[in-house]
């Protein structure tokens, strides 16, 4: 059994102010000389990056539906490491999990995973004494998780926080700050969320030491300290990416501003099965890292930079042709759109016969989806567990080999022994093997001696519909 102090950042509901508190109170902790282990509930890329300033760890996520309930103590463990304090933020209100499914992957349900102890963030814009109504409501609804204080987030005046201080005081559930309503500290946001850090790094390096100040002078480190070492010991062993292939390969990850989702422990999953993995920026960087045998692109924000993309036609025209000669590739979601033919009307890297643009609507849920051709990412016939959110839609919505079919019998994506394109985000620690079949595929000499997908064999989409969200 070890010992590793941890408390869970909630909220009431999206946009109490979850990540302001956890990432201040990280950044705060950390000033204090502790180190801090930073943890996400759900399949949120956006918020882990602001935790990696924060605490100078890589964040991590937390996510039974996308690994499997069994998985997510070993993952915590070993994300947390030697930190002195994990800190874990919370998504949606602390009861919302997968639709359909009660609290499934919600914050309680991964707080009563980790037997962690829950700070609930409240905000207080507009509310008097009824809010002790609120966090008695929260307190109570579930016996199975333990919440052990409040923050109050968006508080007016000091009035207004007396206010709200003396109806709390007969709860029993301590307030352990109150942070004043300081907009100039809540970080920009755009059509899925915050913006990334690595889109904003200089305005971030302004912004991280007013919050860390801001939290250390209104929340009461201590007693958050002594709430997070309350949490028992956990048993579960550490999550290791251990694996071995006989040949190493070179694998290139897109990185940069259009390109910054992705979850920490692929990295390590593709570096422990061999890979030595080469980041390179689609903007600037008009060539693929030298001798990589394989390429992935992940999510983004492949849409705000369209025309940036289209600028670098050198690099777009050899990944064009590395993919016609069986270069193995996994896109996921704004991987899928600089494959395609057209973004926005921006010329794409034309690897796939699909235009895609931005719609107003917003496709958002998680997916279960069985593979339905074999790709670098999993054989033919296997279940997966994934998540889609997007604001674009590409027509058409999968090729003669799709990649996915979904329980409703729709198809998704492109996928062939040397390619997987879709919108699902899936993460590997919950698909065992992943890293390896790719660099298998890296290592094998390719059979194929045309494109991957033929942009003559299909007529050239000139409308888009948008993805229907199930």
């Amino acid at each position: 059994m070890v010992s590793q102090p941890r408390l869970v950042i909630a909220g009431t509901r999206s946009g109490d102010g979850k990540t302001t508190v956890a990432t201040g109170l990280m950044a705060a902790l950390r000033a204090t000389g502790l180190r801090v282990s930073a943890h996400k509930v759900g399949p949120d890329y956006i918020d882990p990056g602001y935790h990696a300033v924060a605490t100078g760890w890589p964040g991590r996520n937390l996510d039974p539906f996308l690994v499997g309930e069994d998985l997510i103590a070993p993952l915590f463990r070993h994300g947390a490491g030697p930190a002195d304090v994990s800190v874990i933020e919370g998504v949606m209100g602390l009861f919302d999990g997968a639709v359909g499914r009660g609290d499934f992957a919600s914050t309680a349900h991964v707080a009563r995973l980790l037997a962690a102890p829950i700070v609930l963030v409240v905000s207080a814009a507009g509310a008097g004494r009824s809010i002790a109504a609120t966090v008695h409501g929260f307190a109570s609804f579930d016996p199975r998780v333990r919440v052990a204080g409040v923050v109050l987030n968006r508080v007016s005046t000091p009035r207004h926080e007396d206010i709200l201080r003396a109806a709390l005081t007969d709860l029993g559930v301590p307030v352990l700050g109150a942070l004043p309503a300081e907009t100039e500290l809540h970080a920009p946001s755009r059509h899925l969320g915050l913006i990334p850090v690595a889109e904003r790094a200089a305005q971030v390096r302004d912004w991280l030491p007013r919050l860390r100040e801001l939290v250390a002078r209104h929340l009461d480190l201590d007693r958050l300290l002594a709430i997070a070492r309350s949490a028992p010991a956990l048993t579960a062993t550490p999550w290791s990416p251990d694996a071995a292939v006989a040949r190493p390969a070179r694998v290139a990850v897109a990185a940069g501003r259009a390109f910054t989702f992705g979850y920490s422990e692929h990295r390590e999953l593709l570096e422990a099965a061999g890979a030595e993995v080469a980041e390179f920026d689609p903007m600037t960087d008009e060539h693929l890292p030298a001798g990589c045998g394989a390429l992935i692109a992940g999510g983004g924000f492949p849409e705000v930079y369209a025309a940036d993309l289209a600028a670098n036609a050198v690099l777009r025209a050899e990944v064009r042709q590395r993919a016609a000669e069986g270069l193995p590739v996994i896109a996921e979601c704004g991987g899928l759109l600089w494959l395609g033919a057209d973004l926005d009307g921006h010329e794409q890297c034309g690897v796939l016969p699909a235009s895609a643009r931005m719609t107003g609507r917003l496709t958002l849920g998680y997916r279960e989806a069985v593979a339905a051709a074999g790709s670098p990412l999993a054989p033919a016939g296997t279940t997966i567990r994934a998540h889609e959110f997007h604001r674009t839609a590409s027509q058409p919505a999968s090729g003669a080999s799709p990649a996915w079919r979904l329980p409703d019998g729709r198809t998704q994506g492109w996928a062939g022994d040397r390619l997987l394109a879709s919108y699902l985000h899936v993460h590997w620690a919950g698909v065992p093997g992943v890293a390896a079949r790719l660099l298998a595929a890296a290592c094998a000499p390719s059979s194929i001696s045309g494109p991957l997908v033929s942009l003559e064999q299909h007529q050239r989409p000139t409308g888009v519909v948008a993805g229907r969200e199930s």
